[in-house]
């Protein structure tokens, strides 16, 4: 058997969902795509799909898979054209993934930049606020904020993105702007949950690069980061959020900064990939692009604030787990 045409036919089966389309395609006699897809499951020894009369569905190791089979037809092209020296710059299958609020923000608003400066990159970008695990995702390359605990991953540190303290200015009209921390225990914050921790993610500020937790009335708890801004704004409490996701909210007056003469940490941004696999061109040109898109956006950069290695930041980090 034909591992690779076997491969090529299953892939091609999957995409069509039609045996017959498939073998047109490839250019191959439409029993044959039967045939061989038979002889593949066979060599397996598991199922790759159901048929029915009205379509094909992946088994869970059809899903597999097809997903491995794509990964590795890519990378046997993009080495082929390495030794071949063709000029035509990095190709194949992306798959990345990275935090709803950065994607739809940041990324978004310049994709169509990388898609002209790499038109054969066939990028697939999956908005996911989750902790990250790249080998069981069948991701190249996952974009994350926050310190990572996965220590198996590969990290490089794209940006340290600034936290702001806000209030809606009809917020400050009905209870005060506070001058400074203790005036917070007379105030109520929104309050970020981390579905993933399952606790409430308290305001923290660096005083004489000391960082600090303060711990607030709470006037409501959500576990969506762009609800629990927009719920600033109505004035249900202060919060402390990105600057890219409040600057706009900052600009029109929907929001006034409280405490600025202490900032909360930054939050790192980073990209990982795992160890086993390759720096292929198309994950670096995709990282090197992103940096720049960070190093661009002023919303996205701050001076570096670092806590002393003793201070506990993980409640901090929830509220990173879901940029």
């Amino acid at each position: 058997m034909d591992r690779l045409q076997a491969m090529q036919t299953f892939i091609k089966v999957v995409e069509m969902n039609s045996f017959s389309r498939a073998a047109d395609a490839l250019q191959l006699p439409r029993a044959s795509a039967t045939t061989i897809i038979k002889n593949l499951e066979a060599h397996l020894k598991v199922s790759l799909m159901r048929r029915t009369t009205r379509r094909l569905n992946l088994t869970p190791e059809g899903a597999q898979y097809y997903e491995l089979c794509v990964r590795i037809l890519s990378e046997i092209q993009e080495c082929e054209d390495a030794i071949a020296n063709t000029g035509n710059g990095p190709r194949g299958q992306l798959r990345i993934d990275m935090p709803g609020s950065i994607g739809r923000l940041i990324v978004a608003p310049k994709i169509m930049e990388f898609r002209e400066r790499y038109p054969d990159i066939d990028l697939i970008i999956g908005f996911v606020d989750k902790p990250v695990c790249t080998a069981q995702d069948d991701v190249d390359c996952a974009i994350r904020s926050g310190d990572m605990h996965d220590s198996s991953l590969i990290r490089r540190r794209l940006s340290e993105v600034p936290i702001l303290t806000a209030a809606s200015p009809k917020y400050v009209e009905r209870h005060g702007k506070p001058t400074n921390l203790s005036d917070l225990q007379n105030h109520f914050t929104v309050h970020y949950h981390s579905d993933a921790t399952s606790r409430a993610a308290a305001l923290n500020f660096v005083v004489e690069q000391v960082p600090r937790e303060v711990e607030m009335r709470r006037a409501l708890m959500l576990s969506d980061i762009e609800a629990y801004v927009t719920c600033g704004v109505t004035g249900a409490g202060i919060i402390q959020a990105p600057r890219f996701l409040i600057q706009a909210h900052l600009d029109s007056g929907r929001l006034v900064e409280v405490l600025p003469q202490w900032k909360p940490l930054p939050i790192s941004i980073s990209a990982l990939y795992p160890p086993n696999r390759h720096l292929t061109a198309k994950v670096r040109v995709f990282v090197e692009w992103i940096a720049a898109v960070f190093e661009s956006c002023p919303t996205m950069r701050t001076s570096e604030v670092t806590a002393p290695s003793s201070f506990d930041i993980s409640t901090f980090n929830d509220v990173a787990s879901s940029l």
